[in-house]
């Protein structure tokens, strides 16, 4: 099982991409290292709450990215490690409506504590950021970890 949305976008699948690789851009203003070539790695956090070391193992430019979580750490879940082990994939792809782009984290289930606050969280920055960067150049990403996802950012 996995969570996956998809959103499409009047832009390029180059755009896309270009989006999709600048994480600090949509994500958290807070990572630290490589988000766009494969064998990049990097580290994202949120205040205390989550934070997560990624390693970027697919890269085919403007078609798809992959990420490998290398660590993961929650601070609201008995088991600190969910996530571990799991990859991201962004599939972006030229369609009449524009370019589409699917968002799947693989591995990530329903029976994880961390899976209502993690499709919700991941809903907010793909659903909402990631496309605001895509067509405007400017995302909501976390800022100096303060930034506070809305509750109903999302719906399954």
């Amino acid at each position: 099982m996995s969570f996956t949305t998809t959103f499409t976008v009047d832009r390029t699948p180059a755009e896309a991409f270009a989006a999709i690789t600048n994480v600090r851009g949509w994500w958290s203003e807070e990572v630290e290292g490589g988000t766009a070539a494969a064998g990049d790695e990097f580290d994202y956090h949120m205040q205390d709450l989550h934070r997560c070391k990624v390693r970027v193992t697919e890269v085919v430019p403007d078609r798809k990215v992959e990420w490998l979580i290398l660590d993961n750490h929650f601070a609201f879940t008995t088991d600190k490690t969910e996530w571990i082990g799991t990859t991201v994939t962004f599939e972006i792809a030229d369609t009449e409506g524009g370019t589409e782009v699917r968002f799947t984290h693989h591995g990530l289930v329903s029976e994880y504590e961390c899976y209502d606050v993690c499709v919700n969280a991941w809903g907010f920055y793909v659903r909402t950021s990631l496309p605001e960067l895509i067509t405007t150049g400017t995302g909501r990403p976390n800022a100096n970890g303060g930034h506070q996802v809305p509750e109903k950012a999302v719906t399954r």
